[in-house]
């Protein structure tokens, strides 16, 4: 009888056990990543050295690089990468579509629309300014692809991939229209909008890190919610949860989330995409694991993406903007491949 009992209980502690060994490997691919990203770039640094300038800074080239350079630009990656990642998996969670991505919808667009005015029209120039200009751009477009997909209507997918190409199309003319009109604007521009994390301002991360802290805190503990969202708006009623409050609050949240991560990086496609992907092939369909992992993967692939762009070419550098694009483009069409796309 006690088997008997208790024989439910081991699958799922064989699948806890699973995720907790997953999240540690995770944990061990970012930490590595990240003494990469340190330790490599146009100037190679062994990581004895690299240990010992972070705890002892002296006047050395290295130590200079690594604290004035390196680590400001890692802790940066870590910041986007966990905005962008966990702002993908609860897009994708609010919508019920796997296609569901801050670029592809046009979010990072709508920061970008907002940045290129305030370039353009009023002479912002640093990464403090660009922040709420980029907040309202993400807020307008998230809006926008909501109400334009039938949020409160049983939207499907495909309405909601229309909307986000529609808007799209108009932000990207509108983009490139301000541009032609003011060239002043368009080199500054230029260097924000491929999505890199090479010459931004020191302090730029502190600038965007609250926005990110609250935006993470606040997509963590949707987690049960959206679980229940996931079973439809019917169900998750009878559940006690109200759709339209974690409607409100996961656009709250990939608001604060894409507008300080387009605001210090610039716009990085598929990163959005790819990290709930991954996830959910490790954990299945509990957001509470997915959102965890999206923090930890988030940094790990945008990091990794970093990395190979300075190998690639060096001693010159690709954006990682372009980097997450070339690698992210064929997962699109691999899942644009797949039977059952609307469920996830």
């Amino acid at each position: 009888m006690t088997a008997v009992l208790t024989a439910p209980a081991q699958p799922r502690d064989r699948r806890r056990q699973k995720r907790w060994i997953g999240l540690a490997v995770a944990l061990t691919v970012l930490f590595v990543v990240i003494a990469l990203s340190v330790a490599i770039g146009s100037r190679s640094i062994d990581l004895a050295t690299v240990w010992r300038v972070l705890w002892h800074a002296d006047d050395s080239p290295e130590s200079a690089i690594v604290h004035d350079l390196r680590l400001p630009r890692t802790v940066l990656g870590i910041a986007v990468g966990a905005a962008l990642g966990l702002a993908g998996t609860v897009m994708q969670a609010l919508t019920r579509n796997p296609l569901a991505e801050p670029g592809l919808l046009g979010v990072n667009l709508g920061a970008s629309t907002g940045v290129v005015i305030a370039i353009a029209f009023l002479g912002v120039g640093s990464a403090a300014g660009y922040v709420w200009f980029a907040f309202a751009g993400a807020a307008l477009v998230s809006a926008a692809v909501f109400a334009l997909g039938g949020a409160g209507r049983h939207p499907t997918p495909e309405r909601q991939i229309l909307a986000g190409i529609s808007i799209t199309s108009v932000l990207g003319a509108i983009v490139w229209a301000i541009l032609v009109l003011r060239r002043e604007a368009f080199d500054r521009y230029r260097h924000w909008d491929v999505g890199s994390f090479s010459d931004r301002e020191a302090g730029t991360v502190l600038r965007i890190l609250p926005f990110v802290a609250a935006g993470v805190v606040l997509a963590l503990l949707l987690g049960r919610r959206l679980n229940a969202l996931s079973l439809g708006d019917e169900s998750a009623t009878s559940l006690g949860a109200s759709p339209v409050r974690i409607r409100a609050l996961g656009l709250l949240a990939v608001t604060l989330l894409c507008g300080a991560a387009t605001a210090a990086a610039g716009p990085i496609w598929f990163l959005g995409l790819a990290v709930p992907y991954t996830a959910r092939m490790i954990v299945g369909s509990d957001h509470r694991w997915i959102l965890a992992y999206a923090v930890v993967l988030g940094p790990a692939l945008l990091l990794g993406a970093d990395v190979l762009g300075r190998v690639l070419v060096a001693p010159a550098e690709l954006p990682v903007g372009v980097v997450t694009a070339f690698l992210g483009a064929p997962l699109f069409i691999a899942l644009c491949r797949r039977r059952r796309l609307s469920t996830l």
